[in-house]
């Protein structure tokens, strides 16, 4: 059987060797593509290699930001979600260091502020990370509502996906950890990935249950005092001979619901908390008539850990959405990413003193 092609010029040529023909026409389009999405990706600066080797005037921005904001998070100067952007808490996150260093508090990279921070560590910025069996547990809950009442029918606030989770893991967007890893099969375990090189956060199993205690922690990091700086849209933790021993950007209240002022403490210390909502609140946005539980989860309105402080009903928490941390308001509440909550709920104790600054 003869196949017109008609202008394609494969007049008269038989079928199963058109297939082949374009077949192979197709597998090197896909190639050409894979390849050219490859050199972008290169160019970009958002590899291994380059963020690695990534110095002030060498390479593309991208690659010194990210390399810059690992080395930040490792201080405990955190920059929130590690995202390769010269942001808001990037800038916030390096000017406290400086501030730190008694450096200018520009919030800008120059010379002297990466020279400094430069030498706090050699250890690489990026690392290579398989996926676990434990990674790709779950469970995992694709379709997450905003509506507080469906939240409330949901047996957890678990991870919307394995990816969504070891970029949470490992302290970044979900945008820069596909970037670093455009054909990775995140629900694949044993597959290999770039993270960024951090602590990775994790509940450890004693923890998970609601209300249970924070793991023990050298007596170095405990914190006796915590500011929660209002304008800066920063919390500050501080050892009980005042040396600064974390800072971290913040969703501080908003014009619907401010924080607090004044000085609180810290009454209790609840991971993997439930969150209960009473109408009395009257949160923008949220049109429940009766009182609601949400079950526990990352996606949970108050993430994976809630420090309940003296004032009522105000606590610092983590979120579901850590890339608007610090530039989005809150409905009064002090709101970290879930990583920096925990850190900072393993350094407080009950009695931990709360200042509010405006």
């Amino acid at each position: 059987m003869e196949l017109a092609a008609g202008r394609s010029g494969f007049r008269g040529m038989r079928r199963p060797a058109l297939i082949l023909l374009l077949l192979l026409a197709s597998f090197c389009d896909a190639s050409s593509l894979s390849a050219r999405h490859a050199a972008r990706h290169r160019e970009s600066g958002l590899d291994a290699a380059a963020v690695n080797a990534a110095e002030p005037g060498k390479g593309r921005k991208a690659a010194l930001i990210i390399k810059a904001a690992v080395l930040l998070d490792r201080l405990r100067f955190s920059p929130g979600a590690i995202d390769g952007v010269d942001g808001e808490n990037f800038r916030k996150a390096l000017a406290a260091f400086q501030q730190a260093r008694n450096l200018p508090a520009t919030g800008t990279l120059d010379a002297d502020t990466w020279a400094a921070l430069a030498a706090t560590s050699s250890d690489p910025p990026l690392t290579r990370y398989a996926i676990t069996e434990d990674d790709e547990a779950g469970p995992f809950v694709r379709n997450i509502p905003h509506d507080f009442s469906k939240m409330a029918s949901l047996p957890g606030l678990g991870y919307g996906s394995p990816r969504e989770e070891l970029a949470e893991k490992f302290h970044m967007s979900e945008k820069l950890l596909a970037a670093l890893n455009p054909h990775a099969a995140f629900e694949r375990g044993g597959t290999e990935i770039v993270v960024a090189n951090v602590t990775p956060m994790q509940l450890a199993p004693k923890d998970t249950a609601q209300g249970a205690s924070r793991r023990s922690e050298p007596k170095s990091d405990r914190a006796t005092t915590v500011e929660v700086d209002k304008q800066a849209r920063l919390v500050r933790a501080y050892d009980k001979d005042g040396k600064l021993l974390a800072v971290y950007p913040a969703s501080i209240g908003s014009t619907e619901k401010p924080a607090p002022s004044g000085t609180f403490k810290v009454r209790r210390v609840a991971r993997n908390p439930d969150y209960h909502y009473d109408p009395k609140f009257a949160f923008k946005g949220v049109h429940a008539k009766e009182k609601l539980t949400i079950k526990p989860g990352p996606n949970n309105p108050v993430g994976l850990v809630w420090i309940d402080l003296t004032a009522p009903s105000y606590g610092i928490h983590g979120t579901p959405e850590p890339d608007k941390v610090s530039k989005t308001e809150s409905h009064g509440c002090i709101r970290l990413t879930n990583w920096d909550a925990l850190a900072l709920a393993a350094m407080v104790d009950r009695g931990t003193v709360v200042k509010f600054l405006d």
